[in-house]
This record gives structure tokens, sequence and C-alpha cells, in this order.
């Protein structure tokens, strides 16, 4: 008798074992099976061979891991089905939505195994175009922390997993980093504070640990390096004024701390196994004020501090490596600088940004005005081009203009606080 060449799976999925099944169908069947079978063989012969014993049941494939069986006599499918964290199959390829090649026959027609492996989470740089100053000094500390790392297992001391970068708001503190990680070709996993806080309890902490689990994967899958980043993490964690500690607060606060203590075992729920180690992978994370952190968790032993105060030289540098496409001289950058000191980087970017209002707002009237710009933008054909914009030339006269404009805005925050006005008992 040969094998079936199709069924319609009713159940969800169990591994192709007879144990699984019970020694007779019920009434109506579970399963919906067609099959091809020689005329001349009878029931009989699928218990027996023509000698009485019993038939040896025949594997998919020699090569084949679906049926090899663990030290629990579990096979590869039931582990993976027992440690998912969705047991809904429906969430998978779907017939009639993913093509017939991947969805197969053989574990039916509305499974998918590897979905969760599938989801893209890690990043690429593709959109840094063009060329970028990285300080000397933040480039060593990274790259030092994450070779550190991964030679931790043959170094004779102890290595913090975590790299806390901190410093004033603006100064580039992602920003460089996700240049370091393009130089050196890493494909990091990032989060965002606003990922550290849920509705549900214990949500942001298996969030975290399933992340340093695919920054893992992409190490022992891919061969590139990777990493966990968590950016602006005292946002998510910090104790301010009389804000309120939450359990999922706690919960991120002891994930940490114990990626920091135990980096190769790390669990998402399913049950230990003496093979499941995890690769150690470093964490970095960025913040303002790591004081308003939970202090065991950036102690010296697990966080590495590193305090981003670009000095002037660094600023000019950065700023001429942006005015550079624009014709601006590095002489140039030095009076803008000079003009404007102890500005944050992010200054500089938003000086040059602001030069672009005025011919965008011409824009807008070559298109005809504001009434026909959501159509133009929003409404085209998909074979229409939006009207031609031309940039503006770059000169240190406009430059100025608006660093004085944006000078004059901090000074109106700064000055009114018109919250007070709004609030007549708060205090200064």
């Amino acid at each position: 008798m040969t094998l079936c060449n199709s069924f319609l799976l009713k159940t969800p999925i169990f591994p192709p074992h007879s144990h699984y099944f019970p020694p007779q169908f019920p009434t109506k069947p579970i399963f919906s099976l067609s099959c091809s079978a020689n005329p001349s063989s009878s029931s009989d012969d699928n218990a027996t061979n023509g000698g009485g014993e019993p038939k040896t049941k025949k594997k998919l494939s020699d090569q084949s891991s679906w049926e090899a069986e663990d030290s629990s006599g579990e096979d590869y499918l039931y582990r993976l089905g027992k440690e998912a964290d969705n047991m809904n199959i429906a969430v998978g390829a779907r017939a009639g939505v993913v093509d017939d090649l991947f969805v197969g026959q053989f574990l039916g027609r509305d499974s998918d195994i590897v979905f969760d492996y599938r989801q893209k989470v890690t990043r690429s740089f593709q959109y840094l175009q063009g060329d970028y100053y990285i300080a000397p000094l933040f480039m060593d500390k990274v790259v030092c922390h994450m070779t550190k790392n991964y030679l931790a297992p043959i170094l004779n001391t102890k290595v913090p997993l975590i790299l806390g970068i901190w410093g004033g708001k603006g100064q580039g503190k992602s920003f460089q980093t996700e240049l370091i990680f393009q130089a050196m070709g890493v494909e990091p996993v990032i989060m965002s504070a606003g990922e550290l806080e849920s509705e549900r309890a214990g949500e942001p902490g298996k969030l975290i640990r399933e992340r340093y689990r695919t920054a893992s994967q992409v190490v022992q899958n891919q061969g590139k390096m990777s990493c966990l980043m968590i950016n602006d993490i005292d946002a998510g964690l910090g104790r301010f004024g009389n804000t309120q500690m939450t359990v999922n607060n706690q919960i991120v606060v002891g994930t940490l701390m114990n990626l920091c203590d135990n980096p190769t075992r790390v669990s998402i729920g399913q049950e230990w196994r003496d093979s499941d180690i995890t690769n150690r992978v470093p964490v970095i994370v960025t913040g303002n004020d790591f004081s308003k952190i939970y202090a065991p968790l950036i102690r010296d032993g697990r966080m590495e501090k590193f305090y981003w105060q670009p000095n002037r030289e660094d600023i000019i540098n950065i700023v001429n490596r942006m005015y550079e496409k624009d014709g601006i001289s590095r002489d140039e950058v030095v009076s803008i600088v000079d003009t404007f000191p102890n500005q944050a980087l992010d200054f500089y970017g938003a000086l040059r940004s602001r030069t672009y209002d005025r011919s965008i707002l011409k824009w807008v009237d070559d298109i005809g005005g504001v009434e026909s710009l959501g159509n133009q933008l929003l409404k085209r054909r998909k074979d229409d081009n939006l009207p031609v914009y031309t940039a503006p030339k770059q000169t240190v006269e406009a430059l100025l203009e608006s660093g004085y404009s944006l000078l004059k805005e901090q000074q109106l925050v700064m000055e009114s606080k018109l919250s007070k006005e709004y609030m007549k008992n708060m205090d200064d």
C-alpha cells in the first residue's frame, strides 16, 4: 500500500506518531483522507507483512529530521509546537493566500511552524547615505564594548553586558551608534522606551528576552555581529517626581539584571533544556540621566557607563561634514559654531532644515496653492511625478538667520512658562 497523497487537516497539528491517535476513529472521522492503494492488498497487509511480522513504519526520508526523537521520546514538531507562544495555527500560511509551494501538503493547509522566525525585527542602515563623521572617542568605546563581549568566553575577567551611553539631549548618541553599526557591519535589534510599558503585566520583559534571543539568532544563523539596543531607557524606567512604579517597570529591570548575570540562558517561557544555550550578545542603552534608573541595574559589574559630551572640535567636524555638500567651507562652519555656542548637535541640523522653509512655501504656491496641495501630494496617478522642487542654495547669511530664529524660540520657551498661567498654585 502506498502513502496517502493528500489529506485535509481539521485539528491542530500532531507529529506523525501512531501513539497520538486513538486505536479506533470515532463515528465522524477527524481526518478526511484520500488515499490510493493497491487493489490486490487487503486491510491485514497494513499491520503485517507476508510473514505475519509487524511492518516497519516507513520514514519520510533518511535525511529528514522531522521524525527525529529527543531524549524524552518527543519529535521535533511536538517540541517546537509545545514551545510556541501562539498555538493558533491560523496565523500561519493560508491556502490561497501564500503560494502552495510554501504552504505544502505534509504539515497541512493552515500551518507554518516558522512563522515567528520570518518576521524582520533587525535593523539595517541603507537609509544612511552620505559621508558622516564619527567621533573617535565614541567609536573606540562602542567597538571595545562589542569586542569584549564577543571575546568574553576566552577573557579571564568580568565583562559587563550593558554599555550605557548617556549625556545631554540632542548630542547624537543614537545616531553616532548607528553609524558605528553600519561601519562594523552590525545588524542590531533596536527597541525604544515606548516598548517598556504595556497594559499586560510581563509583556515588556518577555519582549526584551525575545529580542535578545533574536539578536543571538542573527549571530548563529546569519554569521553577522548583532546586539540589542534600547534607546532612551531612562524615559521608560526612570523615576521622575511622583511617577508610579509599575509591575512592568520592576519586571523590565529584573529582566535586564538577569540578562547581565546569565547572558547565555534566556527563557521565553519554554521548558529548560541543557542544549538551549543562547549566544551572548552585547546590550547598548542610551539615555539622558542614569541617576533616575534603579541603582543595582547600573552598577559597574553589569553596566559600563560612557558619558558623551562632544567637545568643540567634535562639533565642528560633525557640522562640517553635514554642511560639506552645501559648499560651506570649514572656516564658515567654525564661525557658525562660535556664533551659537553651547548648543547641542541637533541645533545645527535644525538650523539647516529651517533654511528650506521659504523655498518650500514657494513650491506650494507654484503647484497651485494650499487648496490643491492634498491632491498633488496624495491623489495623483502612480505614473505622475511631483513638480520639481529645487533646494535652496545654502549661504552663511541664511544659516545665521535661521539660527537666530531658533535661538529666539528657545528663549521664549524658557522665559514665558505659560504653564504657570494655567496653574497659579504651582511652585517655582
